[in-house]
C-alpha cells in the first residue's frame, strides 16, 4: 500500500513517468514504444511521443481536451503528442476510462499469433484481477489487425471496443494492447493480469494445453 500512497501523492504528469519508469523495467515501453495518459475530469495528460519512456520527467507531458486538442505543451519544442493519443481519447470516451496504457510487451504480442480475431481463456486464478472476471468465466479480449502508422488503428480499436463491452483491453496483431481502467490503480491492474493471461495461454498452447477449455 506504502506505493500506492506514494503515486497518489503525485499529480498526473509526475504519476505517468513514475509509471513509465516501472513499465520499462518489464519490457513493455523499451525502445521509445508504449505510453500512458491519464485522465482528470475534462481533460487528459499523455507522454509524448517517439522518446525514452524511461526518461521522461513530469514537465515532458502534453495536457490534452477530451477532443484531442493540446491545452499544454512541453517547453521542449521537440516532443510531440503521443501517436497514441486518438486511440487514447477513445477509451476515455467510449468507456469512460481514468487511464489508458499501451504496452509493446512480448506476451501480448506472441498472444496475437496464437489466437485469430478474439484471445479467449478460462479457469486460470489471474481472470479475477480483471474487473467483472470471475475463476469460472471465459475471458476474450478482442484482436484487430495492426497498420503502418498507431493513428490508422483509433477507428478499428473503437470497432472492437463497442463489440466487447466487458473486455478492459484490445490486442493489436503482431505489435502490443491497449488496457484501460477506471482510475491508473485498475489500468496497471488490468496491464499486469492481462500479460500473464497472455504470456500463461501461449506456453499453455506450447504444451499442448488448450487454454479457452476448462480443467476435467
Amino acid at each position: 500500500m506504502a506505493y500506492t500512497h506514494r503515486m497518489n501523492a503525485l499529480d498526473p504528469k509526475q504519476r505517468i513517468a513514475a509509471l513509465c519508469k516501472h513499465f520499462y523495467t518489464l519490457g513493455w515501453v523499451s525502445g521509445t514504444g508504449g505510453g500512458i495518459a491519464i485522465r482528470d475530469g475534462a481533460r487528459a495528460f499523455m507522454a509524448p511521443s517517439g522518446i525514452q519512456k524511461e526518461q521522461l520527467e513530469a514537465e515532458d507531458m502534453f495536457t490534452v481536451d477530451l477532443d484531442g486538442a493540446v491545452l499544454e505543451r512541453p517547453n521542449d519544442d521537440r516532443l510531440t503528442l503521443s501517436a497514441c493519443s486518438p486511440l487514447f481519447l477513445n477509451a476515455f470516451r467510449l468507456r469512460d476510462a481514468g487511464a489508458v496504457m499501451h504496452s509493446h510487451s512480448q506476451n501480448a504480442l506472441l498472444a496475437t499469433l496464437k489466437y485469430g480475431s478474439v484471445f479467449r481463456c478460462t479457469h486460470l486464478e489471474m481472470m479475477k484481477g480483471i474487473a467483472g472476471t470471475g475463476y469460472h468465466d471465459v475471458l476474450e479480449v478482442p484482436i484487430i489487425e495492426n497498420t503502418a502508422h498507431e493513428c490508422d488503428l483509433a477507428d478499428s480499436l473503437a470497432e472492437a471496443m463497442v463489440a466487447f463491452p466487458k473486455a478492459h483491453a484490445v490486442l493489436v496483431r503482431r505489435h502490443g494492447v491497449y488496457v484501460w481502467g477506471k482510475d491508473w490503480i485498475q489500468a496497471k491492474t488490468h496491464a499486469e493480469c492481462y500479460d500473464y493471461l497472455f504470456g500463461a495461454a501461449v506456453r499453455m498452447k506450447e504444451l499442448g494445453v488448450d487454454p479457452e477449455r476448462p480443467p476435467l
